[in-house]
């Protein structure tokens, strides 16, 4: 790799003709990349994810640089990173990483970038230009201003009560997209297609309930538009993609001698499923290699309770453990042995048949991704971002059937264990949930019974009482208490190995 004076070269349209060696730059010029796409919430995932299948299209299809993304910051933590993309041109090195191979590739399908955390006037007057057909999101579960329990908008939200007292201001990301549809609508114009990337079951059904809700607080004429002229494909997107850290920053400083403020770090695995259902027109993503099909809930909920309850499974009895990343967390025998039997006893069975996908081997895939030590993904990152519904929507299904929810019912208790805040040796456990106060003053109150913790209405519900999902959660966390979790580890193992109970 080219070095000025030895120096890393830095991340600009104006240096990349300087970059050599194997990092991969567009074979297109970004400078012509115009927005067809405003995306919210311009994370480490999308620009790994739905940013690198548009640059993919764009290195083959010259009238697919119509379809460049203006990539959005809508919370405070996402100031810097803005500003970190906006001083390198929106240009960005992504790193695939698989064992000891790693690709370098400079991702040109940013359009621009905006920071929209203390005003949303310039986001949605650029929503407004008619060249904006799509405007998509990965806001993670939390960014929908959900009632956790229901899945619905919750009126009393904050961010709602905001948007409802200034709404031509907004701040939430459905109250954006039902102020730029209404200006559409006003201004007699197509309504774009709102499309979420975000982990969510049925994610385009509950982004549609969500905006009319929202829309219906202001004006039931407005709704009425909306649900008439509006289109919310669902999607199922799938990509381990750790958040990056300083080694990250310095590897490909070294190795690719690009000094890049905000590289993203992935593994080379890459899915993504969305209903065809855009009016006013898309990238041709399935040429690279994106699966468009009539319904996507198959393939929604396969990724749901095998890779992310699973997911959250691992990091949860990981974190316990004192284990920092995923791939550490598998080499646990006992853990491994546990997420193996969690998807062939309890979350596997409450699948419904995918067409053209074969089970077993999407199973053996996962443990391998899970296992890949080049993804040094963590197990905090995990507990943070993944909702416990992932854990909660199996249950229900288990249940409803009167089956066993043995290794959900160990999912969950570690899941309850965490919201202490520190783990059994004293060690400080970070909480970031909306209920944060709630769920460690209710761990305090209970100790050794989940009782209090699953008793709050806004996560759990009626499940919260359910005695055949009670009970096994205090055993559990009653073990984890007493014994320690390696004893609970020990025991999880012996559950694993056995035979599984009848249903």
């Amino acid at each position: 790799m080219e070095q000025i004076h030895g120096r890393p070269i830095g991340l600009r349209r104006s240096s990349l003709a300087l970059l050599a060696g194997e990092t991969r730059i567009p074979g297109y010029d970004p400078a012509a990349v115009t927005p067809g796409i405003v995306h919210l919430g311009l994370g480490g995932f999308h620009r790994a994810h739905m940013a690198r299948y548009t640059h993919d299209v764009m290195e083959g299809d010259g009238a697919a640089l119509a379809w460049g993304i203006l990539g959005v910051g809508l919370m405070p933590d996402d100031r810097s990173m803005i500003e970190d993309l906006a001083g390198q041109d929106g240009l960005y090195t992504l790193v695939e990483r698989e064992a000891e191979e790693a690709l370098a590739t400079v991702i040109g399908s940013l359009a621009g970038v905006h920071y929209a955390g203390n005003s949303t006037a310039a986001l949605l007057a650029a929503i407004d230009d008619p060249a904006i057909r799509i405007v998509s999101l990965t806001v993670t579960e939390n960014g929908y201003c959900l009632d956790p329990a229901t899945k619905r908008l919750d009126p009393s939200h904050p961010l709602v009560q905001a948007d409802l007292a200034r709404p031509g201001e907004p701040r939430s990301a459905v109250g954006v997209l039902v102020e730029a549809l209404r200006r559409r609508r006003e201004g007699g114009r197509p309504a774009f297609t709102p499309l979420t990337c975000d982990n969510i079951q049925a994610n385009g059904h509950v982004l549609r309930d969500a905006v009319l809700a929202h829309a219906r607080l202001r004006d039931e004429a407005l709704a009425d538009w909306i649900a008439r002229e509006t289109r919310f494909p669902s999607t199922m997107v799938d990509r381990i993609t750790p958040r990056t850290t300083d080694g990250d920053r310095e590897t490909v400083s070294r190795l690719q001698g690009i000094a890049d403020r905000r590289p993203v770090v992935c593994e080379r695995f890459i899915q993504w499923v969305i209903e065809d259902d855009f009016p006013l027109g898309r990238p041709r993503w399935e040429r690279a290699g994106a699966q468009f099909v009539t319904d996507v809930a198959p393939y929604e909920m396969m990724k749901l309770r095998l890779l992310n309850a699973s997911h959250l499974a691992v990091s949860g009895l990981g974190r316990l453990a004192g284990y920092v990343t995923i791939d550490e967390s598998m080499r646990d025998r006992r853990i491994s042995a546990v997420m193996a039997a969690l998807m062939d006893r309890e979350t596997g069975p409450t699948l419904p048949e995918i067409p053209g996908i074969d089970l077993s081997g999407y199973k053996k895939t996962l443990i391998a991704r899970f296992g890949n030590t080049a993804i040094r993904d963590t197990v905090d990152r995990v507990n943070t971002d993944a909702p416990l519904n992932v854990l909660l929507d199996p249950i229900r299904d288990r249940l409803a059937g009167n089956a066993s929810v043995d290794l959900l019912a160990l999912a969950l208790a570690a899941w309850l264990y965490r919201m202490r805040g520190e783990d059994e040796r004293g060690g400080p456990i970070e909480l970031r949930h909306p209920l944060a106060d709630l769920l460690r003053a209710k761990a305090a109150e209970g100790g050794a019974d989940p009782a209090p913790l699953l008793s709050i209405a806004a996560l759990f519900g009626e499940l919260g009482r359910d005695p055949r999902l009670v009970g096994p959660v205090r055993s559990w966390l009653d073990l984890i208490c007493g014994a320690g979790i390696e004893a609970t580890l020990d025991r999880a193992l012996a559950t694993s190995v056995q035979p599984a109970s009848p249903g």
